[in-house]
């Protein structure tokens, strides 16, 4: 199975795709999409669709998972990643493949245990469970491959549910 995940945001989305073959999980690629804030918003937006769509024919992921937008102290800052996450959704929707969202709560609980861990804890995990040399950087792309990963302790459960 393989796994994309995606930590949307309009400046910067993370994304991280990530491989399961039996109990062994391959990193297939990270990185980030990023847009320059000088930008018109609908160019912003349509950079996000077109490196989303080349990463979806790049790597053809069985699955997609997003972070859900949970809380965010900045008007702004919410409708700027509301932005982005419509179109990341309508991209994946477009794809066919299965979407799945999860909070930064319940992303947190699945790679670390701990729903309340730091960044910093939550990014030594990936490293470790993915057996990296580096935390990935940037913290976007570390965050996706969390996202991703998320999805991996969900799917049993899914599958499961999806059988009866």
């Amino acid at each position: 199975m393989i796994i994309l995940g995606i930590d949307p945001g309009t400046a910067t989305t993370g994304y991280g795709v990530i491989k399961k073959e039996g109990s062994v999980l391959t990193v297939l690629e990270y990185g980030c999409i990023r847009t320059e804030a000088n930008q018109d918003l609908k160019i912003r937006l349509r950079i996000i669709e077109e490196d989303l769509i080349e990463i979806i024919e790049s790597f053809k992921p069985d699955v997609a998972s997003v972070e859900q937008l949970f809380f965010c102290n900045n008007a702004k800052t919410a409708l700027a990643v509301g932005h982005a996450r419509g179109v990341i959704l309508l991209t994946l929707e477009k794809s066919g493949m299965p979407v799945y969202e999860y909070t930064p709560l319940q992303v947190k609980q699945a790679v670390s245990g701990y729903g309340k861990a730091s960044k910093k804890q939550i990014q030594e995990m990936v490293k470790i469970l993915l057996k990296m040399k580096e935390i990935p950087r940037p913290d976007d792309a570390a965050d996706a491959l969390a996202i991703a990963m998320c999805h991996l302790q969900n799917a049993n459960f899914i599958d499961k549910i999806s059988q009866n």
